[in-house]
């Protein structure tokens, strides 16, 4: 097939605004895999805002909501992760607006414990394989209901929680079967402000994000745990 240059030239540009957004995907039919994401932050739904308005609690995965995922594992057996700073601040600027937060994790790990003591969150569970179980037991003891709590999950060991919750989420790249069930996705990755993204929501559905934004007394306060 012949193409004329005009053609050729808008081809082109069409591809290279793709590539650009990271949604390029080589695939046998030249479909993207990526056309089903649908990033419901850039229009926020009534519902999702409603949702968010009642939460009390803000609960995340670990490795692949507050983590990229990767897990590097040392010579000596030790293991490293690498957590975001905004997700960080953000978890402090919850606590400071009267909000719970804490983590339910598939694995056990020393960073983790090291990053959440960091951060004083309040509620700490690793290596639960029952994710729901778990869930239900955070409920009786804090004495709350499905719908005041949100939570950030990845992938299918997540889904029993999500089904549960007030407001489900989860990362731009979480699994497929994750991003079609959830409230709202983020446009942030895993361990890149995915987290930061779900805590502003939440903060600005509950009209408690001027106070964080307004000049601080001691603006490094607010990131001193970051």
């Amino acid at each position: 097939m012949l193409w004329r240059r005009s053609e050729l030239r808008h081809l082109l540009s069409l591809t290279l605004t793709v590539s650009s957004r990271g949604y390029c995907t080589c695939t046998t039919s030249g479909e993207s895999s990526n056309s089903e994401i649908s990033l419901s932050n850039e229009s926020t739904t009534v519902s999702v805002k409603n949702k968010a308005s009642r939460i009390r609690l803000l609960l995340f995965d670990v490795d692949g909501v507050l983590t990229d995922g990767r897990i590097e594992l040392h010579s000596d057996g030790s293991e490293s992760k690498c957590f975001h700073i905004r997700d960080g601040a953000a978890i402090m600027w919850a606590h400071r607006a009267g909000l719970l937060t804490g983590i339910l994790s598939a694995r056990t790990s020393v960073a983790t414990t090291l990053r959440t003591k960091q951060l004083e969150m309040p509620i700490v569970f690793q290596g639960v394989k029952a994710k729901l179980s778990a869930y239900e037991q955070i409920l009786a003891t804090y004495q709350l209901t499905d719908t005041e709590v949100a939570y950030m999950g990845d992938d299918l060991l997540d889904l029993a929680v999500l089904a549960r919750v007030g407001l489900s989420a989860a990362p731009s790249d979480a699994a497929v079967d994750v991003r079609q069930k959830v409230d709202w996705t983020s446009s942030a990755r895993g361990g890149k402000g995915a987290a930061r993204d779900l805590i502003e929501l939440v903060l600005k559905a509950q009209a408690l994000w001027p106070p964080i934004v307004e000049p601080q007394t001691d603006p490094e306060s607010a990131l001193s745990h970051g």
